[in-house]
């Protein structure tokens, strides 16, 4: 059974950082390609970053550019979401997702972990 499960939000000031980690169960992540969202309240479900199967650079959405980082533990088969310097706007629910190589829609998602940044 897949299952997809991120840990590690949290409550911190402006400035300070945050680990998020995806564990993943039912396959390995070397072979998915998995994704970050988020979505605060109000507001559309953005991309944050994602992490492919092949060899290109992770992308990261704007916002988010030279703060967060992603990366993935092939041995722990898990995939985290280092994120530095936070804002009050990164303020969000987050989610990890998992797609097949090649396929857009993500299949498997988390049940999401709260991110609350106070300025």
């Amino acid at each position: 059974q897949v299952q997809l499960v991120e840990t590690g939000g949290g409550q911190v000031q402006s400035g300070e950082s945050l680990r998020l980690s995806c564990a993943v169960s039912g396959f390995t992540v070397s072979s998915y390609g998995i994704g970050w969202f988020r979505q605060a309240p109000g507001k559309e479900r953005e991309g944050v970053s994602c992490i492919n199967t092949g060899p290109n650079s992770p992308f990261y959405a704007d916002p988010v550019k030279g703060r967060f980082t992603i990366s993935r533990d092939n041995i722990k088969n898990t995939v985290s979401l280092q994120m530095n310097s936070l804002e009050p706007d990164d303020t969000a629910v987050y989610y990890c997702a998992a797609r097949w190589p090649g396929i857009l829609e993500y299949k498997y998602w988390g049940q999401g972990t709260q991110v609350t940044v106070s300025s």
